[in-house]
């Protein structure tokens, strides 16, 4: 391969896009939806000293920037390869010095920088949510880097898509697929996987109960009735009778069974979801043990699937200060992060993809499929 040519095929791929009035009203509508979100989310988020509401509204913006990655980049690079190709333009470059590598490499730069802009637009709702305070420059840099791997990522599925199938239609349209796979059907798979791995649980329990009923204090005979010529009342019936401390004692132990879900054998299902990647790689800022950022959420949620519930449960609430329970930030200091992983599975499904455009359009080719255009 050759930077310099497959900086032409990058820079041709550009200038198609560019020239095109629908990519800036793309961008247009992309950041008037970025207006709406970062204004709601100042109205919706409270603001004050003790607890800035930059870091949630700034979550929120990079969790919208990575939505419309999602849903505007497959179209964008879906067809990248066999769209050429449609038009009788692909096979020109063919002929010239430039490689199928060149060629692949090309185009896919080029459809990460097209994803880069969305990212770009977004830049000054960043910078203001940062302003709002609480957002620190470590969680700035690993939520832009994340959502740039994620958005290549993406692109490099609609690259391989586009190479391996014939057809630009059904090219973009399973890329969707793809990406829906990774996005929505992750929680599909975990949510019916959870479902269907259940354990029985015993829980014991027992609490404070109100103590038999005690004798309530007599009246003195002599202030049941006055004597004959007492105008005022006796000293001692002037005294208020002492009224019995309310006591409880603990009731008995009770124990019941029942089934709970197994989320700790299909956590890992999450582990290639790009949000939650997002969310898992990015460091999460907490208040009293608990996060106020979306990034922090989704994590408590994936690393509190890690845990197995246990077998018994006992709740004893008549012991309620010998009972304590971990914060989320305890939680989570305690369980593996997994973002790793998933971007590992991510790249290499993109890779095995792009593998596939190179095989199918490098020349000569031994096989075409039917009704294939050559020139």
């Amino acid at each position: 391969m050759n930077a310099a040519r497959i900086g032409t095929i990058m820079r041709l791929e550009l200038t198609q896009r560019v020239r095109s009035v629908a990519w800036y009203v793309l961008l247009g509508v992309f950041a008037v939806l970025l207006v709406i979100v970062t204004a709601l989310s100042f109205a919706a988020v409270p603001i004050g000293a003790a607890q800035p509401a930059g870091s949630a509204i700034f979550s929120i913006v990079v969790y919208f920037v990575l939505l419309l990655v999602v849903l505007v980049s497959p179209t964008l690079s879906g067809n990248a390869i066999n769209g050429d190709r449609e038009a009788a333009t692909l096979a020109p470059v063919q002929i010239t010095l430039a490689t199928t590598g060149d060629i692949i490499v090309g185009k896919l730069l080029a459809g990460w920088t097209t994803g880069l802009a969305f990212l770009a637009v977004a830049m000054p709702f960043l910078l203001i949510a940062m302003a709002a305070g609480g957002v620190s420059i470590g969680v700035l840099f690993a939520s832009i880097g994340v959502l740039i791997v994620e958005i290549g990522i993406v692109a490099a599925i609609g690259i391989g898509f586009s190479g391996i199938l014939a057809r630009p239609l059904f090219s973009v349209a399973v890329t969707y697929l793809v990406v829906a796979a990774l996005v929505i059907g992750t929680l599909i798979a975990f949510g019916l996987g959870s479902a269907a791995s259940r354990m029985e649980v015993e829980s014991r329990s027992r609490s404070l109960e109100p103590a038999p009923a005690q004798s309530m204090p007599t009246v003195p005979p002599q202030c049941m009735t006055a004597a004959p010529g007492q105008t005022e009342p006796l000293p001692e019936c002037m005294t208020p009778l002492p009224m019995p401390e309310p006591e409880f004692v603990c009731g008995p132990w009770t124990t019941s069974r029942y089934e709970a879900v197994r989320t700790d054998t299909v956590w890992w299902i999450l582990a290639s979801n790009p949000f939650v990647v997002l969310a898992d790689a990015t460091p999460s800022r907490f208040e009293n043990g608990y996060p106020i950022d979306l990034f922090g959420n989704i994590k408590v949620f994936v690393r509190g699937a890690q845990v197995a519930p246990e077998a018994v449960q006992e709740y004893d609430g008549c012991n309620e200060s010998e009972m304590s329970f971990p914060t989320s930030e305890e939680m989570i200091e305690g369980t593996t992060p997994s973002w790793f992983v998933g971007l590992g599975v991510q790249l290499l499904l993109a890779g095995l993809l792009v593998w596939g455009a190179w095989a199918r359009t490098r020349t000569p080719s031994q096989r075409m499929p039917p009704g294939t255009r050559i020139a």
